[in-house]
């Protein structure tokens, strides 16, 4: 099974404890991507957290939802995830990493996943789609985070 790689990555101009603050809220995502209508925090131990994504409808008006796992580590600068109900994925690992940058934090998102046999879609359309969408969400991560943290600093 052929495996989909993406790697992408955006500078927020923003505090370092700020972008992994916000990003790191699981519970408050429906405002901060634009693709969530709902997450539910399911459990959370230590640096672990299991949540239930829910989209908004698609085109066709099926809504979409799974369950994920994330496991921070602060020290690394670095969360690691999975699906736990994979739905259409046979797995969906994402790693994201956090680096201070003279412009302020670069955040990269490193996903790797394959699609089941008889999956809506294959491992290629799947990966142009998460390649898209993720371009669209980190530069909107960026702009609500860059706008907060202007609003908030006055």
């Amino acid at each position: 099974m052929q495996a989909g790689r993406t790697d992408q990555a955006v500078v927020i101009d923003a505090p370092y404890d700020e972008v992994w603050r916000r990003t790191n809220d699981v519970a408050a995502w429906p405002d901060l991507f634009s693709e969530y209508a709902a997450a539910e925090i399911l459990e959370s131990a230590g640096n672990t957290v299991t949540f239930r994504l829910t989209m908004h409808p698609d085109e066709n008006g099926s809504v979409w939802s799974w369950v994920s796992q994330r496991t921070q580590d602060p020290a690394a600068g670095e969360v690691r995830a999975h699906r736990v109900e994979t739905g259409p994925f046979a797995f969906m690992n994402i790693v994201w990493t956090y680096r201070p940058t003279d412009g302020g934090v670069e955040l990269r998102w490193r996903q790797e996943f394959a699609m089941k046999e008889g999956a809506p879609v294959d491992t290629e359309t799947m990966t142009a789609r998460i390649t898209a969408n993720s371009t669209v969400q980190l530069a909107l991560i960026r702009a609500r985070i860059e706008e907060r943290t202007r609003i908030e600093s006055r």
